[in-house]
């Protein structure tokens, strides 16, 4: 079986490059696992991970994360490396680009969003606006 590999070749023919299309949203492997630690502490074991964002807090904005049975009708479903993660339509534009991880630090542990949108957190660093 041939493959073909894109690439434009004359001014009268050109061959499209199919896009690797990015998720929104990433998960790090440090992430993925502990979400994964705690759901297997839960009876009964949820689907995946709720990913949002929620008005409130200090800046106008929070992420909440919370477990979840299935998908909404508007959500968007991503899969990271097993792990289902489901983020409604609305958060989806907050959190583009943003990557989830999970810290254990002296100061202690939890997951850290790092998000390009952002334009200015709180002082406690919970909350932002964009």
């Amino acid at each position: 079986m041939a493959t073909a590999t894109a690439s434009i070749t004359s001014e009268s023919a050109t061959v499209p490059v199919p896009e690797t299309k990015a998720t929104p949203l990433n998960m790090t492997p440090a992430a993925i696992a502990k979400v994964r630690e705690i759901m297997a502490t839960q009876d009964p074991i949820p689907a995946g991970l709720r990913v949002g964002v929620v008005g409130g807090g200090c800046s106008g904005f929070s992420y909440s994360m919370q477990f979840e049975n299935s998908a909404g009708m508007m959500d968007k479903v991503f899969d990271f490396d097993g792990l289902k993660v489901y983020v409604d339509a609305t958060s989806v534009m907050y959190l583009n680009g943003c990557v989830v991880d999970y810290v254990e630090t002296l100061e202690g542990a939890g997951f850290k969003f790092e998000n390009p949108n952002v334009k200015s957190t709180c002082g406690c660093g919970s909350s932002f606006s964009v």
